[in-house]
Protein backbone atom coordinates (compact mmCIF):
# COMPACT_ATOMS: atom_id res chain seq x y z
CA UNK A 1 0.00 0.00 0.00
CA UNK A 2 1.57 3.33 -1.04
CA UNK A 3 2.07 6.03 1.57
CA UNK A 4 2.04 9.77 1.00
CA UNK A 5 5.52 11.33 1.16
CA UNK A 6 6.40 13.94 3.73
CA UNK A 7 5.74 17.60 3.05
CA UNK A 8 7.77 20.45 4.48
CA UNK A 9 6.43 23.69 5.91
CA UNK A 10 8.57 26.77 6.72
CA UNK A 11 8.77 27.18 10.50
CA UNK A 12 10.90 28.62 13.28
CA UNK A 13 11.49 27.04 16.68
CA UNK A 14 11.76 29.78 19.31
CA UNK A 15 12.10 30.10 23.05
CA UNK A 16 10.00 32.90 24.47
CA UNK A 17 10.21 33.50 28.22
CA UNK A 18 10.10 30.11 29.94
CA UNK A 19 8.27 28.44 27.04
CA UNK A 20 9.18 27.40 23.53
CA UNK A 21 7.10 26.69 20.46
CA UNK A 22 6.91 26.31 16.71
CA UNK A 23 6.19 29.61 14.94
CA UNK A 24 4.60 29.91 11.49
CA UNK A 25 3.94 32.77 9.13
CA UNK A 26 0.27 32.30 8.20
CA UNK A 27 1.01 32.51 4.46
CA UNK A 28 3.57 29.68 4.73
CA UNK A 29 0.95 27.20 5.89
CA UNK A 30 -0.83 25.00 3.34
CA UNK A 31 -3.80 26.92 1.94
CA UNK A 32 -6.36 24.74 3.72
CA UNK A 33 -4.64 25.51 7.03
CA UNK A 34 -4.69 29.28 6.58
CA UNK A 35 -8.19 29.31 8.06
CA UNK A 36 -9.32 27.81 11.38
CA UNK A 37 -10.55 24.24 11.30
CA UNK A 38 -9.75 20.57 11.35
CA UNK A 39 -6.99 20.73 8.73
CA UNK A 40 -5.06 23.37 10.67
CA UNK A 41 -5.46 21.48 13.94
CA UNK A 42 -4.37 18.18 12.41
CA UNK A 43 -1.23 19.76 10.98
CA UNK A 44 -0.26 21.38 14.28
CA UNK A 45 -0.93 18.18 16.20
CA UNK A 46 1.38 16.25 13.87
CA UNK A 47 4.07 18.94 13.99
CA UNK A 48 4.15 18.80 17.78
CA UNK A 49 3.76 15.00 17.94
CA UNK A 50 0.32 14.65 19.47
CA UNK A 51 -1.67 12.83 20.59
CA UNK A 52 0.98 10.67 22.21
CA UNK A 53 -0.26 7.99 24.65
CA UNK A 54 3.33 7.65 25.86
CA UNK A 55 3.30 11.32 26.88
CA UNK A 56 6.71 11.99 25.29
CA UNK A 57 5.98 13.62 21.89
CA UNK A 58 9.02 11.76 20.58
CA UNK A 59 7.76 11.89 16.99
CA UNK A 60 7.33 15.65 16.92
CA UNK A 61 8.68 19.02 18.00
CA UNK A 62 6.93 19.06 21.37
CA UNK A 63 8.81 18.65 24.64
CA UNK A 64 6.07 16.74 26.51
CA UNK A 65 5.25 19.61 28.89
CA UNK A 66 2.65 22.35 28.73
CA UNK A 67 5.51 24.87 28.28
CA UNK A 68 6.85 23.12 25.17
CA UNK A 69 3.69 21.89 23.44
CA UNK A 70 2.88 25.19 21.79
CA UNK A 71 2.30 26.66 18.34
CA UNK A 72 2.07 30.22 17.07
CA UNK A 73 0.67 31.60 13.80
CA UNK A 74 1.54 35.18 12.85
CA UNK A 75 0.44 37.46 10.04
CA UNK A 76 0.40 41.13 9.11
CA UNK A 77 -2.25 42.71 11.28
CA UNK A 78 -5.72 43.37 9.98
CA UNK A 79 -6.34 45.56 13.03
CA UNK A 80 -5.80 49.34 12.77
CA UNK A 81 -2.66 50.68 14.50
CA UNK A 82 -1.20 47.20 14.99
CA UNK A 83 1.74 45.51 13.27
CA UNK A 84 1.11 41.80 13.67
CA UNK A 85 -1.75 39.42 14.45
CA UNK A 86 -0.77 36.72 16.95
CA UNK A 87 -2.70 33.47 17.24
CA UNK A 88 -1.69 30.91 19.87
CA UNK A 89 -2.53 27.20 19.89
CA UNK A 90 -1.89 25.10 23.01
CA UNK A 91 -1.49 21.52 21.82
CA UNK A 92 -2.67 18.75 24.10
CA UNK A 93 0.01 16.14 24.72
CA UNK A 94 -2.12 13.00 24.99
CA UNK A 95 -5.40 14.08 23.39
CA UNK A 96 -6.20 15.02 19.77
CA UNK A 97 -7.06 18.68 20.16
CA UNK A 98 -5.61 22.17 20.05
CA UNK A 99 -6.92 24.68 22.61
CA UNK A 100 -7.40 28.16 21.14
CA UNK A 101 -9.11 29.64 24.22
CA UNK A 102 -6.26 31.74 25.59
CA UNK A 103 -2.92 33.43 25.09
CA UNK A 104 0.64 32.40 25.94
CA UNK A 105 2.29 35.31 27.70
CA UNK A 106 5.76 33.80 27.60
CA UNK A 107 5.79 33.24 23.84
CA UNK A 108 4.52 36.81 23.41
CA UNK A 109 8.11 37.86 24.06
CA UNK A 110 9.13 36.13 20.82
CA UNK A 111 6.30 37.46 18.66
CA UNK A 112 7.90 40.85 18.06
CA UNK A 113 11.28 39.44 17.06
CA UNK A 114 9.74 36.88 14.68
CA UNK A 115 7.52 39.57 13.15
CA UNK A 116 10.49 41.87 12.53
CA UNK A 117 12.73 39.12 11.13
CA UNK A 118 9.99 37.87 8.81
CA UNK A 119 8.99 41.21 7.32
CA UNK A 120 5.66 41.53 9.14
CA UNK A 121 6.59 44.91 10.63
CA UNK A 122 6.95 47.94 8.36
CA UNK A 123 10.63 48.80 7.93
CA UNK A 124 9.94 52.42 8.89
CA UNK A 125 9.09 51.27 12.42
CA UNK A 126 12.42 49.53 12.96
CA UNK A 127 15.34 51.73 14.11
CA UNK A 128 18.90 51.02 13.07
CA UNK A 129 19.78 50.84 16.76
CA UNK A 130 17.51 51.10 19.76
CA UNK A 131 14.11 49.66 20.60
CA UNK A 132 11.47 48.64 18.06
CA UNK A 133 7.98 49.02 19.49
CA UNK A 134 5.93 46.19 18.00
CA UNK A 135 2.16 46.51 18.34
CA UNK A 136 0.65 43.03 18.64
CA UNK A 137 -3.00 42.13 18.26
CA UNK A 138 -3.59 38.97 20.30
CA UNK A 139 -6.36 37.27 18.33
CA UNK A 140 -7.26 34.60 20.88
CA UNK A 141 -8.29 37.15 23.50
CA UNK A 142 -8.73 40.24 21.29
CA UNK A 143 -6.22 42.36 23.21
CA UNK A 144 -3.29 44.66 22.47
CA UNK A 145 0.22 43.79 23.62
CA UNK A 146 3.33 45.91 23.13
CA UNK A 147 6.71 44.22 22.74
CA UNK A 148 9.81 46.40 23.08
CA UNK A 149 12.38 44.57 20.98
CA UNK A 150 16.07 45.59 21.09
CA UNK A 151 17.63 46.28 17.68
CA UNK A 152 21.33 46.39 16.79
CA UNK A 153 22.51 47.34 13.28
CA UNK A 154 18.97 46.97 11.97
CA UNK A 155 18.51 43.41 13.25
CA UNK A 156 16.88 41.88 16.30
CA UNK A 157 19.31 41.67 19.22
CA UNK A 158 18.80 38.29 20.90
CA UNK A 159 21.96 37.93 22.99
CA UNK A 160 22.46 39.87 26.19
CA UNK A 161 22.96 39.67 29.95
CA UNK A 162 19.33 39.69 31.13
CA UNK A 163 18.70 36.71 33.38
CA UNK A 164 15.23 35.17 33.68
CA UNK A 165 14.60 32.57 36.36
CA UNK A 166 13.50 29.37 34.66
CA UNK A 167 15.83 29.94 31.68
CA UNK A 168 19.40 28.65 31.91
CA UNK A 169 21.25 31.21 29.81
CA UNK A 170 21.05 35.02 29.71
CA UNK A 171 19.70 36.87 26.68
CA UNK A 172 18.50 40.31 25.61
CA UNK A 173 15.69 41.81 27.68
CA UNK A 174 12.32 42.27 26.00
CA UNK A 175 9.85 44.37 27.97
CA UNK A 176 6.28 43.28 27.32
CA UNK A 177 3.27 45.47 28.07
CA UNK A 178 -0.16 43.88 28.25
CA UNK A 179 -2.46 46.80 27.50
CA UNK A 180 -5.92 46.91 29.08
CA UNK A 181 -5.92 43.14 29.65
CA UNK A 182 -9.53 43.48 30.81
CA UNK A 183 -11.97 45.49 28.69
CA UNK A 184 -13.88 48.18 30.53
CA UNK A 185 -17.08 46.44 29.42
CA UNK A 186 -15.92 43.08 30.79
CA UNK A 187 -16.02 41.95 34.39
CA UNK A 188 -12.53 41.55 35.83
CA UNK A 189 -14.17 39.53 38.58
CA UNK A 190 -16.86 37.47 36.79
CA UNK A 191 -18.73 36.69 40.01
CA UNK A 192 -18.70 40.33 41.11
CA UNK A 193 -16.66 39.49 44.20
CA UNK A 194 -12.99 39.89 45.11
CA UNK A 195 -13.25 36.69 47.13
CA UNK A 196 -15.82 33.91 46.75
CA UNK A 197 -16.66 30.73 48.59
CA UNK A 198 -16.00 28.09 45.93
CA UNK A 199 -17.84 24.86 46.71
CA UNK A 200 -16.25 21.79 45.15
CA UNK A 201 -18.30 18.65 45.82
CA UNK A 202 -16.22 15.83 47.22
CA UNK A 203 -13.25 18.14 47.82
CA UNK A 204 -14.31 21.04 50.03
CA UNK A 205 -15.27 24.71 50.09
CA UNK A 206 -12.49 27.23 49.59
CA UNK A 207 -12.01 30.96 49.55
CA UNK A 208 -11.13 31.87 45.96
CA UNK A 209 -10.28 34.96 43.96
CA UNK A 210 -11.48 34.36 40.42
CA UNK A 211 -10.13 36.95 38.02
CA UNK A 212 -10.09 37.47 34.27
CA UNK A 213 -6.90 39.40 33.57
CA UNK A 214 -4.27 38.04 31.19
CA UNK A 215 -5.96 34.66 31.45
CA UNK A 216 -8.89 33.47 33.57
CA UNK A 217 -7.35 32.34 36.87
CA UNK A 218 -8.63 30.82 40.10
CA UNK A 219 -6.49 31.74 43.10
CA UNK A 220 -6.65 29.72 46.33
CA UNK A 221 -4.85 30.03 49.64
CA UNK A 222 -2.08 27.42 49.82
CA UNK A 223 -2.78 26.43 53.42
CA UNK A 224 -6.44 25.77 52.64
CA UNK A 225 -5.43 22.90 50.35
CA UNK A 226 -2.59 21.57 52.46
CA UNK A 227 0.37 23.39 50.91
CA UNK A 228 2.72 26.25 51.79
CA UNK A 229 3.22 27.87 48.38
CA UNK A 230 6.88 26.81 48.31
CA UNK A 231 6.30 23.50 46.51
CA UNK A 232 8.35 22.36 43.51
CA UNK A 233 6.99 20.33 40.61
CA UNK A 234 7.67 16.83 41.92
CA UNK A 235 5.61 17.37 45.07
CA UNK A 236 2.42 17.87 43.08
CA UNK A 237 3.04 16.32 39.67
CA UNK A 238 3.92 12.99 41.27
CA UNK A 239 0.70 12.96 43.29
CA UNK A 240 -2.24 11.71 41.21
CA UNK A 241 -4.73 12.54 43.96
CA UNK A 242 -3.50 16.12 44.12
CA UNK A 243 -3.74 16.52 40.34
CA UNK A 244 -7.27 15.13 40.39
CA UNK A 245 -8.17 17.58 43.17
CA UNK A 246 -6.83 20.54 41.21
CA UNK A 247 -8.65 19.49 38.05
CA UNK A 248 -11.92 19.16 39.96
CA UNK A 249 -11.43 22.60 41.50
CA UNK A 250 -10.64 23.98 38.05
CA UNK A 251 -13.81 22.50 36.56
CA UNK A 252 -16.13 23.88 39.25
CA UNK A 253 -14.34 27.22 39.18
CA UNK A 254 -14.77 27.42 35.41
CA UNK A 255 -18.52 26.96 35.83
CA UNK A 256 -18.68 29.64 38.53
CA UNK A 257 -16.72 32.03 36.29
CA UNK A 258 -19.18 31.42 33.47
CA UNK A 259 -16.54 29.96 31.15
CA UNK A 260 -18.41 26.67 30.75
CA UNK A 261 -21.97 25.57 31.47
CA UNK A 262 -21.19 22.21 33.04
CA UNK A 263 -18.12 20.60 34.60
CA UNK A 264 -18.13 17.97 31.84
CA UNK A 265 -17.01 20.68 29.40
CA UNK A 266 -13.76 21.32 31.31
CA UNK A 267 -11.99 18.37 29.67
CA UNK A 268 -12.23 20.09 26.28
CA UNK A 269 -10.96 23.39 27.69
CA UNK A 270 -7.65 22.48 29.28
CA UNK A 271 -5.84 25.77 28.69
CA UNK A 272 -8.27 27.94 30.65
CA UNK A 273 -8.91 28.71 33.42
CA UNK A 274 -5.70 28.28 35.37
CA UNK A 275 -5.56 27.28 39.03
CA UNK A 276 -2.96 28.88 41.30
CA UNK A 277 -2.32 28.95 45.01
CA UNK A 278 -0.68 31.67 47.06
CA UNK A 279 1.19 31.82 50.33
CA UNK A 280 3.00 34.35 52.49
CA UNK A 281 6.68 34.92 51.67
CA UNK A 282 8.83 32.03 52.87
CA UNK A 283 12.37 31.06 51.98
CA UNK A 284 12.92 27.99 49.80
CA UNK A 285 15.38 26.46 47.37
CA UNK A 286 14.31 26.71 43.72
CA UNK A 287 14.43 23.85 41.23
CA UNK A 288 17.88 25.01 40.06
CA UNK A 289 19.26 25.02 43.61
CA UNK A 290 19.06 28.80 43.94
CA UNK A 291 18.23 30.07 47.44
CA UNK A 292 15.14 32.28 47.43
CA UNK A 293 14.91 34.39 50.58
CA UNK A 294 11.63 35.49 52.10
CA UNK A 295 12.94 39.08 52.33
CA UNK A 296 13.33 39.22 48.54
CA UNK A 297 9.72 38.39 47.65
CA UNK A 298 6.24 39.65 48.52
CA UNK A 299 4.56 36.24 48.30
CA UNK A 300 4.85 32.76 46.84
CA UNK A 301 2.68 31.59 43.96
CA UNK A 302 2.39 28.20 42.30
CA UNK A 303 0.23 27.61 39.23
CA UNK A 304 -0.95 24.64 37.21
CA UNK A 305 -1.03 24.53 33.42
CA UNK A 306 -2.57 21.75 31.36
CA UNK A 307 -3.03 19.63 34.47
CA UNK A 308 0.52 19.92 35.86
CA UNK A 309 2.35 22.30 38.17
CA UNK A 310 4.24 24.76 35.96
CA UNK A 311 8.03 24.75 36.24
CA UNK A 312 8.11 28.55 36.55
CA UNK A 313 5.14 30.84 35.84
CA UNK A 314 2.99 31.31 32.77
CA UNK A 315 3.25 34.87 31.46
CA UNK A 316 -0.52 35.26 31.30
CA UNK A 317 -0.88 34.01 34.87
CA UNK A 318 1.76 36.56 35.88
CA UNK A 319 -0.55 39.22 34.42
CA UNK A 320 -3.34 37.89 36.63
CA UNK A 321 -1.00 37.84 39.65
CA UNK A 322 0.21 41.39 39.05
CA UNK A 323 -3.33 42.67 38.57
CA UNK A 324 -4.79 40.90 41.59
CA UNK A 325 -1.88 41.99 43.79
CA UNK A 326 -2.68 45.67 43.18
CA UNK A 327 -6.32 45.28 44.24
CA UNK A 328 -6.72 45.37 48.03
CA UNK A 329 -8.69 42.43 49.40
CA UNK A 330 -7.92 39.74 46.83
CA UNK A 331 -6.24 36.59 48.08
CA UNK A 332 -3.12 37.54 46.09
CA UNK A 333 -3.03 41.00 47.63
CA UNK A 334 -3.59 39.65 51.14
CA UNK A 335 -0.85 37.02 50.75
CA UNK A 336 1.50 39.86 49.79
CA UNK A 337 0.63 41.73 52.99
CA UNK A 338 -2.41 43.70 51.81
CA UNK A 339 -2.73 47.40 51.06
CA UNK A 340 -2.03 49.39 47.93
CA UNK A 341 0.85 48.56 45.59
CA UNK A 342 1.81 48.98 41.93
CA UNK A 343 4.17 46.01 41.62
CA UNK A 344 4.78 42.65 43.18
CA UNK A 345 7.71 40.23 43.27
CA UNK A 346 6.65 36.64 43.73
CA UNK A 347 8.44 33.36 44.15
CA UNK A 348 7.78 30.47 41.76
CA UNK A 349 9.40 27.02 41.41
CA UNK A 350 12.30 28.33 39.29
CA UNK A 351 12.94 31.60 41.14
CA UNK A 352 11.31 35.01 41.24
CA UNK A 353 9.50 37.41 38.92
CA UNK A 354 8.54 41.07 39.28
CA UNK A 355 5.36 42.31 37.65
CA UNK A 356 4.06 45.87 37.58
CA UNK A 357 0.41 46.84 37.11
CA UNK A 358 -1.76 49.95 36.90
CA UNK A 359 -5.17 49.17 38.36
CA UNK A 360 -7.80 51.76 39.30
CA UNK A 361 -11.20 51.55 40.95
CA UNK A 362 -14.06 53.40 39.31
CA UNK A 363 -17.82 53.59 39.55
CA UNK A 364 -18.13 50.31 37.67
CA UNK A 365 -15.47 48.46 39.63
CA UNK A 366 -11.81 47.78 38.99
CA UNK A 367 -10.01 48.23 35.67
CA UNK A 368 -6.36 47.69 34.78
CA UNK A 369 -4.59 49.94 32.29
CA UNK A 370 -1.57 47.74 31.69
CA UNK A 371 0.64 45.07 33.17
CA UNK A 372 4.39 45.11 32.48
CA UNK A 373 7.06 42.46 32.82
CA UNK A 374 10.43 41.64 31.30
CA UNK A 375 11.10 38.43 29.38
CA UNK A 376 13.58 37.31 26.72
CA UNK A 377 13.44 35.33 23.49
CA UNK A 378 15.83 33.46 21.23
CA UNK A 379 15.51 31.63 17.93
CA UNK A 380 16.63 28.02 18.41
CA UNK A 381 16.23 26.74 14.87
CA UNK A 382 14.70 27.83 11.59
CA UNK A 383 13.96 26.10 8.32
CA UNK A 384 11.14 23.61 7.74
CA UNK A 385 9.17 21.11 9.73
CA UNK A 386 8.16 17.90 7.96
CA UNK A 387 4.94 15.96 8.38
CA UNK A 388 3.40 13.05 6.44
CA UNK A 389 1.37 14.30 3.52
CA UNK A 390 -1.70 12.30 4.47
CA UNK A 391 -2.19 14.37 7.63
CA UNK A 392 -4.30 16.85 5.67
Amino acid sequence: MPHAPQVKIPATYIRGGTSKGVFFNLTDLPEAAQVPGEVRDNILLRVIGSPDPYGKQTDGMGGATSSTSKTVILSKSEEADHDVDYLFGQVSIDKPFVDWSGNCGNLTAAVGSFAISNGLVDASRIPENGIAVVRIWQKNIQKTIIANVPITNGEVQETGDFELDGVTFPAAEVQVEFMSPVDATDAMFPTGNLVDELEVPGVGTFKATMINAGIPTIFLNADAIGYTGCELQEVINGDDKALEMFETIRAYGAVKMGLIGDISEAAARQHTPKVAFVGAPQSYVSSSGKQINADDIDLNVRALSMGKLHHAMMGTAAVAIGTAATIPGTLVNLAAGGGERDAVTFGHPSGTLKVGAEAIEGENGWTVNKVVMSRSARVLMEGWVRIPGDVF
